[in-house]
């Protein structure tokens, strides 16, 4: 990862490719233009598709190629603003009344009380970190799976976003000097409310063609050399086309070429293809299908019968 000690945004939409792909992200122009778009108007960026794809991987991207400190916060069903935005460290204060009632004892606990409610009590969680300035600029701040969070919970996303500034009752209101770069991301495992993508530059980012597949196998799992990392992108492509519950992603191609080359093996025969299956595929359904009626390997003269 880059360790730039920060840097201006890029000042085209060519440069934002070459600032992914100094990160060992391959991004296609379409992609590039609508994190440039974000970066140069100050939007969040919403980046939907299935998983595996590479969402969370532009976040990162960004964050090391410009030097920005890099917040995640990880949605949830259930997650709420004790874990996202702010809770007080009760623990702590409980001690610090129970230290401050022995040392004076003529104090009124409500002056004692008010003394605890202060910032250094205050367990920062990451929408409240995100506001914080950084030495080399806003952070960037990764919504993760926004999808899996209560729609009520989305809905004080959406009233954060809009202001970039949350309210502590006790202490008042944090605002961001300058807003950070927000990235979200969804699986679709739900519908996100329209109110919320309005708010931010929309992206879907799909599964990439076998040349894209090819360049970032090439990159990412250099190791696997050129005949291993073309059969594979040959079958996941296959794999792809066929009805399973959860196609293998970009993410699951590049643990799968680098657990082909864990065992020592630099091609993709019938028998490593079955042992190692589990690295690419997730579910027994998708396991049995494949296993029954695998698609053809690629050879060096051309596809080998199943």
């Amino acid at each position: 990862m880059s360790t730039a000690t920060g840097s201006a945004l890029p000042s085209s939409v060519d440069a934002t490719r070459a600032l992914l792909a100094g990160e060992n992200y391959l991004a296609d122009r379409s992609l590039a233009v609508v994190v440039f778009l974000a970066l140069r108007l100050g939007r969040p960026l919403f980046l939907e598709g299935d998983a595996g794809v590479g969402k969370t991987e532009i976040a990162k991207a960004l964050a090391a190629g410009l030097g920005r400190k890099l917040i995640r916060l990880q949605c949830y069903e259930g997650l709420d603003a004790t874990a996202a935005v702010y809770e007080w460290n009760y623990l702590r204060q409980v001690m610090e009344l129970k230290l401050a009632e022995a040392a004076h004892s003529g104090e009124s606990r409500e002056q004692l009380a008010a003394e605890v409610f202060s910032e250094r009590f205050l367990l920062k969680r990451p929408l409240l970190q995100a506001l914080e300035p950084g030495p080399n600029g806003p952070p960037v701040l990764l919504i993760d799976e926004v999808d899996r969070a209560d729609e009520p919970f989305e809905a004080y996303l959406l009233e954060m976003l809009a202001d970039f500034q949350v309210t502590v009752p006790e202490l008042g209101t944090f605002r961001a000097e300058q807003p950070p770069i927000v990235v979200l991301t969804s699986n679709r495992t739900r519908e996100v409310h329209d109110a919320l993508k309005r708010r931010c530059l929309y992206h879907w980012l799909g599964y990439p063609d076998a040349a894209r597949e090819l360049q970032i196998l090439r990159l990412r799992a250099p190791e696997s050399g050129e005949r291993l990392a073309r059969q594979i992108v040959g079958w996941v492509q296959a794999l792809r086309q066929l009805k399973l519950m959860k196609p293998p992603g970009i993410a699951e191609s590049i643990e799968w070429a680098r657990a082909i080359v864990a065992l020592g093996e630099h091609s993709l025969t019938r028998e490593v293809a079955d042992e190692t299956l589990g690295v690419l595929l997730k579910y027994q359904e998708d396991l049995a299908l494949v296993r029954a009626a695998p698609p053809p390997l690629e050879t060096d003269s051309g596809p080998a019968s199943a």
